[in-house]
């Protein structure tokens, strides 16, 4: 009797599957098998790009943000924000701290990059006075900014307000301190009418106008090494000292010494004047004389020269100014 056909073709499959070799190359049913498939199959998916939503996060996000999620065993969640950057042409925002040496500088720079939402703060107390402009700050509408654009200017001081501050108080020697008479000739300035009223009553001293004051520092040139007879006020708030020189055998010269003079000196580079009294001063001793001048309120007179300052940078961009630091 003949077999089936069907019969000789299954017999065929048979051979075949035992040919294909062991067990362990056939699809399994369960157990370790199926691990195994599951382990490829994540290891072969690798890395998904995903895009997660993010309303009801809080404002400043965008609608979505991408993430790159490692499916392989222990992956993790993952931002490509670093390979996004990587590619950009330009930056995503301005940023960063520029430093300008003068106040128009600091005006221009500022009317360059400014918006509606920029503002200027300025610290008028001494020292290191201050003005910052930040251009992205926070606008009107209350709506949050970075505040990491700003221009500063710190009101570099010049050489010749350096010297009066350094030698406020100094005792100096008659010749050196005729010699800084001349030396700082064209920083000395008549008083106005108002200022001669008030610090005349004030201090109840007279006071002297340059050429005064250039004529004093000639007398003390004259009478350097010369010892000091007599130094007397008088009721009228005059000062005079005595000199005696002792080749002339004890015969003695009357100096005339003003109280008060007018220093006016550019306190910042490229900036305006500023005007500050000041006291003149000597001390006895010996025989010998000591001069030294004392300013007066110095600091409260840079302090309206920076105030001053802020009030035309707040002018001339048209920005609100405030009196103190923003935040940081």
């Amino acid at each position: 009797m003949e077999e089936p056909k069907n019969e000789g073709l299954r017999g065929e499959s048979i051979k075949a599957l035992e040919v294909a070799g062991s067990p362990a190359n056939l699809i399994p049913s369960h157990g370790e098998g199926i691990q195994a498939i599951i382990d490829l199959a994540d290891n072969a998916a690798g890395y998904e790009l995903l895009v997660m939503p993010t309303k009801g996060l809080g404002d400043g996000l965008p609608e979505n943000v991408p993430l790159l999620v490692d499916r392989r065993p222990g992956g993790k969640v993952e931002s490509i924000k670093k390979q996004i950057e990587d590619y950009r042409l330009t930056p995503e925002r301005r940023k960063g701290t520029a430093t300008v040496t003068t106040l128009q500088s600091f005006i221009a720079l500022t009317n360059r990059h400014k918006d509606e939402g920029s503002a200027i703060f300025g610290k008028t107390s001494w020292p290191e006075p201050k003005l910052t402009a930040v251009i992205d700050y926070h606008d009107e509408a209350n709506a949050p900014r970075r505040c990491e654009h700003r221009i500063v200017y710190s009101f570099p001081l010049t050489d010749e307000i350096k010297t009066w501050i350094d030698l406020n108080g100094k005792m100096m020697e008659q010749s050196d301190f005729a010699a800084f008479l001349e030396e700082h000739a064209a920083e000395l300035a008549s008083p106005f009418d108002g200022e001669t009223s008030e610090y005349e009553r004030l201090f109840k001293e007279r006071f002297s106008n340059p050429i005064e004051l250039i004529n004093l520092s000639r007398h003390l040139e004259v009478h350097v090494g010369a010892k000091v007879k007599r130094a007397e006020r008088l009721q009228t708030g005059e000062r005079t000292v005595e000199f005696v020189e002792e080749h002339l055998n004890g015969a003695g010269e009357k100096v005339d010494i003003p109280g008060i003079f007018m220093v006016s000196v550019r306190a910042f580079m490229d900036g305006e004047p500023v005007r500050i009294p000041a006291r003149l001063r000597y001390r006895l001793s010996g025989g010998t004389i000591k001069w030294f001048y004392q300013l007066y309120r110095w600091e409260f007179f840079l302090r309206e020269r920076v105030q001053a300052d802020l009030e035309e940078a707040g002018k001339e961009t048209g920005l609100p100014v405030f009196e103190g630091q923003p935040e940081q």
